[in-house]
């Protein structure tokens, strides 16, 4: 018998597409039990669909809309700030911080972010809000992550610029990605096209990553540089 297997293809979280391929059966050995040309014709689909070629791509209610649309601007907005966290936990983890998990469950979250914001609600059938609904229990989470570490922080007598170490420097470009995250999910949500709570929950992400930043400085023992007015 032939097993089938789902991949997804696609590029970040926009455009995914959901196809079946055929998973010969193997021999002990690890070998397949199948033609050469059995092989050719059962290959795994490509990365690249050429479905976007025309400028369009697929909503996960189906819909076809320009590339430029704003629902693509913010799922692309998403998807560079997951890869800014995820660069962030790197250097995080080469330093031994315990926040590292903390990151990769946020990475996860955007995910859902993501799943929410292709999801737009004028054309979404109550099937595709239950999937893709967003509630309020992340937004919480974050701010009980943000109480903690402010409570270990010293109190904030400048305005910080984004230094204090590469894990630091790196989790300030994360919020300053983030916040525009935010700016580009701001208009769906006025608009009635995404949940309330994913647009408040960049809003506490962006918070939770200033404090994760100082947080890193303060444990690597690294300074935190701050604004200088220049001379006139």
């Amino acid at each position: 018998m032939w097993r089938r297997a789902a991949v997804a293809a696609g590029r970040g979280m926009a455009g995914r597409r959901w196809r079946t391929f055929s998973v010969p059966p193997v021999s002990p050995h690890g070998l397949c039990l199948h033609s050469p040309d059995r092989a050719a014709a059962e290959r795994a689909p490509r990365i690249y669909t050429r479905t976007g070629d025309s400028g369009f791509s697929s909503t996960f209610t189906g819909e076809r809309r320009p590339k430029g649309d704003r629902i693509f601007e913010a799922l692309g907005a998403t998807d560079e700030l997951s890869s800014a966290i995820g660069l962030a936990g790197e250097f995080s983890s080469e330093k031994g911080h315990t926040f590292v998990d903390q990151l990769h469950k946020v990475q996860c979250m955007l995910q859902d972010v993501g799943s929410n914001l292709a999801t737009p609600l004028s054309s979404a059938r109550e099937a595709h809000r239950k999937r893709t609904s967003f509630s309020d229990k992340p937004v919480l989470e974050l701010e009980q992550w943000i109480d903690s570490y402010s409570e270990q922080l010293p109190p904030l007598r400048a305005f910080i610029l984004p230094s204090g170490g590469r894990s630091s420097a790196a989790l300030h470009f994360s919020r300053a990605v983030c916040r525009r995250a935010e700016r580009c999910v701001v208009p769906l949500v006025q608009a009635g096209e995404a949940d309330p709570n994913v647009a408040k929950y960049l809003n506490r992400l962006s918070d939770y990553l200033f404090v994760l930043a100082r947080y890193a400085a303060m444990k690597e023992g690294k300074e935190e540089k701050i604004y200088i007015k220049p001379e006139p």
